[in-house]
């Protein structure tokens, strides 16, 4: 593929289609992941983004919890909307090149993805599509894929950018609920038989997870049926303790019987941040099979993946909609000091994207229902 080095020169004015083939797409995500993005803190990358894309041809804005929007095309016909997030998770991983390997925070999780729909949305053309850069994936709530299921318009059919790998596709999510302790009891002696507010704050985690593990006869922990609690906080002495757990859980979980067990347990205070479920679509789904089609014609054999964290393809699961998740990066890198890309992935994901969102809006067409309300510029 060629030395694709991105320039530190900024782009300035309109983007030549010629661009979207050179270096521009490793440019413009080189400078994504060198703009720090902690959930919370998006707005300068948001701004950079409604930049580029305007150069690009989009009409963009962004909203008032802080996504970033670009809409291109022509407004007659299905809308398929391509929703990544914007947000990482702390921690610096300098931004360096070694290679065809692009170094930074976020160059998996999420913006290569995100960069991935812009310039494949870019260069489509002929079909209406509405990039979002959703804020608020990382922490609990996912404020800006909720802002957007009320604020946009039901589209045709959704795309979620997360890393599947150029040549994987994602078909399922796990969900997600957080349960947090906190015992108070008076002070006792460390001579005292009876457990101690931190010692029980540790007896109720390892309760949860045995009821989690207990709900299926599946040994591998990471199995998408599986549900388990992994502890994410734990503080206190003799009198007082708190802990948190992280629950990850398969489709059709019960969260009521989830919450009903925790409290049994003896506790001062219990609560949970969210409820999130998990969510599966079949082999079948048009935004699969496209997707799939268009892996193949690049030459390779398409993985289909359940993930076993959450995204905001649980979040927008109620559109009811033909929907997957897509993108470049190894999700194995996520979160960690070593989160680097392929820059030549980045460019295969965009060829991919650049085959099937056509190929599937003309299906879509044809498909009265799947005509989405216009979208306002």
């Amino acid at each position: 593929m060629g030395d694709r080095r991105p320039s530190l020169v900024r782009t300035v004015g309109r983007v030549r289609p010629s661009d979207l083939r050179g270096d521009y797409p490793a440019w413009l995500l080189r400078a994504a992941i060198g703009i720090p993005s902690v959930s919370g803190r998006e707005l300068p990358v948001a701004g950079f983004l409604a930049e580029q894309m305007t150069a690009l041809g989009f009409t963009s804005h962004i909203d008032e919890v802080g996504n970033v929007h670009g809409v291109i095309g022509p407004a007659a016909g299905p809308t398929v909307l391509l929703l990544g997030h914007i947000d990482t998770v702390p921690g610096r991983v300098p931004v360096c090149q070694v290679g065809d390997l692009l170094y930074g925070r976020g160059s998996v999780d999420a913006k290569g993805a995100m960069v991935a729909m812009i310039c494949a949305a870019a260069r489509t053309g002929q079909v209406r599509l509405h990039v979002v850069g959703a804020v608020g994936e990382e922490v609990a709530g996912s404020r800006g894929a909720r802002y957007v299921m009320a604020t946009v318009p039901r589209p045709a059919a959704v795309v979620i950018g997360e890393p599947s790998g150029w040549d994987g596709v994602c078909l399922g999510y796990k969900g997600r609920i957080g349960i947090g302790y906190e015992m108070r009891q008076p002070p006792l002696h460390t001579s005292s038989p009876e457990p101690t507010a931190v010692e029980r704050a540790v007896r109720f985690t390892q309760d949860v997870q045995g009821y989690l593990r207990g709900l299926s006869q599946e040994q591998d922990p990471v199995a998408f049926g599986v549900a388990t609690g992994t502890l994410t906080r734990l503080d206190g002495d003799l009198a007082r303790a708190e802990a948190f757990l992280t629950c990850r859980v398969p489709p059709g979980f019960d969260f009521a019987a989830l919450e009903r067990f925790a409290r049994s347990r003896p506790h001062s205070r219990i609560w949970v941040d969210e409820r999130v479920p998990g969510v599966t679509r079949p082999r079948a789904d048009p935004v699969v099979s496209h997707l799939r089609a268009a892996i193949a014609a690049q030459g390779a054999r398409p993985v289909l993946k359940f993930k076993a964290g959450t995204s905001d393809m649980n979040t927008l699961d109620p559109w009811g909609v033909p929907m997957a998740a897509y993108g470049p990066g190894d999700a194995h890198l996520d979160h960690t000091s070593d989160e680097h890309i392929p820059l030549s992935d980045l460019y295969r994901a965009i060829d991919v994207l650049s085959l099937a969102l056509p190929r599937l809006a003309r299906q879509l067409a044809r498909v009265p229902h799947a005509r989405a309300h216009p979208l306002e510029a």
